[in-house]
């Protein structure tokens, strides 16, 4: 639920893009091919994409974390913004969608920075914490189930370094999780998990209202 922002008029955001992004050939080409497929809102806007962009250089971020790739376009997003020795650790639960994406990676000359672990995004993140990787990375980006968040956050939060970035999608989820009366499992998780960031002292947080809404948090 994130192909766009759905909370500022549509002219204002057609004014966002005109104005503001700067889009490239193997960019457009995978929303291109993604925007017919079944699932296609769960790609993330271009927007979106540009911030999370400007964030990996912003830190000089070297090694990403991904929990759900789809098809592809964060992690081509982010592997663009990397350093030539740069990896991301992209976690997917099935390897059709980002089958997808892996031409486009290998056509934009960066798939030997993606690193995809298909499986149970919770195993792969426990995998990388028992291989001693804890502390090591600079930023992560959750876009998943949202009933497993919690479990997401506090794994990429004991893998990255200090000050390192934690990006979560889909936190206004349509603006359900504003919603009092909607007690969903979905929403309920996504609401809880932004509750437990607001007090956690482990980090620096703000709900940013790109696209779905993005909160973003540094570990201290």
């Amino acid at each position: 639920m994130s192909s766009k922002n759905e909370y500022i008029p549509e002219n204002v955001y057609d004014y966002i893009l005109d104005s503001t992004l700067r889009d490239g050939p193997q960019l457009k080409a995978l929303r291109d091919e993604t925007v017919d497929l079944p699932g296609a809102i769960m790609q993330i806007s271009p927007d979106q994409g540009q911030f999370m962009s400007l964030l990996v250089n912003l830190i000089g971020a070297k090694r990403a974390i991904e929990v759900g790739t789809f098809t592809g376009y964060s992690a081509l997003v982010v592997a663009l913004a990397l350093p030539e020795d740069g990896l991301l650790v992209a976690c997917d639960i099935d390897a059709e969608m980002p089958a997808v994406g892996q031409r486009h990676w290998e056509s934009a000359g960066i798939a030997g920075k993606i690193d995809l672990r298909i499986g149970p995004a919770v195993e792969s993140l426990d995998a990388l914490i028992a291989d001693g990787q804890s502390g090591t990375f600079d930023i992560a980006f959750i876009d998943a189930d949202k009933e497993n968040y919690g479990e997401y956050y506090e794994r990429c939060l004991t893998l990255l370094r200090q000050r390192g970035l934690i990006l979560i999608d889909n936190v206004l989820w349509g603006g359900r999780t504003a919603d009092a009366s909607n007690n969903e499992e979905t929403t309920v998780a996504i609401r809880e998990l932004t509750k437990k960031m607001q007090a956690d002292d482990r980090i620096d947080f703000s709900l940013i209202p790109v696209a779905d809404g993005l909160s973003l948090a540094v570990k201290r």
